[in-house]
């Protein structure tokens, strides 16, 4: 099969709805020749469901980043998939999540923070490492970040989660270079999504790109992100890491 990730396998997570940038970045990752196989965190006959949707069938491992045993257990069901001797070649992380007190900057609790950190930041690194000892020859980790540069209205500790994503990306990128592992970040502008949803106040952070996006941007369509995450995955950036590619209409550009 042609594409630019022809026979390429990709292990992504975070697919929870067609809505989700998760979900077209497994499809486009498809229509690219790749084989994909999805994680999914409690409820993963829905993510099964959603699978069904793909062009081609995909199959559902269950993975909760902050359990350890999960992680520990990851290769080992990756294998399964992919048979003994077959390495992945890329992985999509698309994993955040606060808590509601985290949307509140100055009443937010260490607890409402510190699970904002680990399920949003910490988990680059952990996913990585557990999906490692299947990357033999290396490969691409791509990650979604929501850009850390400013303080954005109501994101509060969820853009602090994600400056610590920037970073712990730029780490990654540093230790696991010589391992031929890149890894690098799609900043995507805001997608009315189920994660979106969960965000006070998303309307109003929302709509600083009905206003600022000199391209243009549509909070509906999850696609150019998506392609962004498969143009990281693919063999056309062979030597870009610790990078952050932003997909957002061009906002992040913007002066006052």
């Amino acid at each position: 099969m042609s594409g630019i990730l022809a026979g390429k396998r990709i292990l992504v997570t975070g697919v929870i709805t067609e809505a989700s940038i998760a979900f077209h970045a497994a499809k486009l990752a498809q229509e690219e020749g790749a084989e994909v196989i999805l994680t999914g965190f409690g409820r993963v006959s829905l993510v099964e469901r959603i699978a069904k949707r793909l062009p081609k069938p995909a199959p559902v491992i269950e993975l909760d980043v902050q359990n350890q045993e999960q992680l520990d257990g990851l290769a080992d069901k990756v294998r399964e998939h992919l048979g003994e001797g077959v390495d992945l070649d890329g992985v999509v992380h698309s994993i955040a999540f606060g808590p509601q007190g985290a949307f509140n900057f100055l009443e937010g609790t260490w607890e409402d923070v510190g699970t904002a950190v680990h399920v949003s930041a910490y988990s680059l690194k952990a996913l990585t490492m557990a999906c490692l000892p299947v990357m033999g020859r290396g490969g691409s980790i791509v990650g979604l970040t929501f850009d850390a540069q400013f303080a954005w209205p109501k994101y509060d500790w969820m853009g602090v989660a994600k400056a610590a994503l920037e970073s712990t990306s730029r780490y990654l990128a540093r230790d696991l270079g010589e391992q031929n592992v890149r890894c690098n970040l799609v900043s995507a502008g805001p997608i009315k999504s189920m994660a979106a949803k969960s965000i006070p106040g998303f309307e109003e952070l929302a709509d600083v790109w009905n206003h600022r996006a000199p391209i243009g941007w549509d909070l509906t369509d999850p696609e150019p992100a998506g392609r962004g995450v498969v143009a990281l995955l693919s063999d056309w950036f062979p030597r870009t890491t610790g990078e952050i590619v932003h997909v957002d209409g061009g906002v992040h550009m913007m002066g006052a």
